[in-house]
């Protein structure tokens, strides 16, 4: 195994070079047809991520459910806590930079399950549709209304409706975001909090922000993706400037849920996605921000066997928790 640097001399920690090792690897795989390859691409990250012998948190059950959406549907998947009552929600949006990902790859069912029992929450995990097949604004309007089913159907799935909170990583911390704003250019649903984990913010000029150049090769998420994302997630360019594709651009970001910024310290979105968070200060918002040392774009993946990344997985659980607690 190569040893990486931090960019400041210093070695990245051994788990995070492996990381990012078995991420180079899976560049072998781009050929493969787009369907075969989402499927192999799960495979060897379910592989990856099960490698330790411990099992998920004991929930109070899953439950699947599809809502029906223009063309097609939406699949949710639904985990309820051992406790009785009114429980607050967390609807949750995986990554995959709107072309991959879906809510049957291990490290979000584990996550899911951990947030569910540790919160004592409803989780729901959403598997919106992707791109190319599905252009922008699929994605963020098929989040919005599983949203929305959420808060509608609230008493039948036994949620507190207004203790609802939103949150997802990578592309889907780009639309737990965008959420927000629909949320709120749209009269709701409330939230209590939006919880954005390396998110996307900026589709529109990525390569502007520092961090895209310095972290922009061997760090696991390559400057290259941005064009091959840009192709497949809009029909034009100029979608890529509408604030439901690149919420930084959202001229007036007043009015919003109250915000939870996580960045990664080698992350090349790490410099817009704190832009994202002052803004968002600036415009009144409360809002929180962390820039987690020593991680790189998705190793809190790592979260069960490297303690930094634990850390990350505890940050979310807490800062939940003080939402669900908080009165608005």
């Amino acid at each position: 195994m190569s040893t990486r640097t931090s960019g400041y001399g210093a070695p990245l920690a051994p788990a995070v070079q492996e990381l990012i090792e078995f991420v180079e690897g899976l560049g072998t795989l781009a050929e493969l047809p787009l369907p075969e390859l989402r499927q192999v691409l799960l495979e060897r990250d379910n592989g990856y991520f099960l490698r330790v012998e411990s099992g998920p948190a004991e929930v109070g059950s899953v439950e699947r459910r599809e809502i029906v959406a223009p063309d097609g549907a939406i699949t949710l998947r639904l985990y309820r806590p051992l406790e009785d009552g009114a429980r607050p929600a967390f609807v949750h949006f995986h990554g995959g930079g709107f072309v991959f990902g879906s809510i049957d790859q291990a490290f979000y069912d584990y996550k899911c399950r951990d947030i569910c029992q540790a919160c004592a929450c409803v989780v729901v995990s959403v598997d919106y549709r992707l791109a190319p097949e599905h252009k922008f604004p699929t994605a963020p309007e098929d989040c919005f209304r599983a949203l929305r089913f959420v808060s509608e159907n609230a008493a039948e799935l036994g949620i507190d409706p207004s203790r609802i909170a939103i949150g997802g990583d990578s592309a889907g911390g780009n639309l737990a975001a965008v959420v927000a704003l629909m949320a709120r250019d749209r009269g709701g649903p409330r939230l209590v909090l939006q919880l954005l984990e390396i998110p996307v913010t900026d589709n529109a000029d990525a390569t502007a922000y520092p961090s895209w150049k310095e972290f922009g090769k061997g760090y696991g998420l390559e400057d290259d993706l941005d064009e091959t994302i840009q192709s497949a997630y809009f029909a034009r360019e100029v979608d890529a400037h509408h604030p439901y594709a690149s919420p930084i651009l959202t001229r007036d970001l007043a009015g919003l849920a109250p915000a939870h910024v996580m960045t990664a310290e080698f992350d090349i979105l790490r410099d817009s996605g704190e832009a994202y968070a002052k803004r968002l200060e600036d415009a009144g918002v409360p809002t929180t921000l962390r820039r987690h040392r020593g991680h790189v774009h998705g190793s809190a993946v790592l979260y069960r066997t490297w303690a930094p990344a634990r850390h990350w997985m505890d940050e979310i659980i807490g800062q939940l928790n003080v939402a669900f607690a908080t009165e608005r």
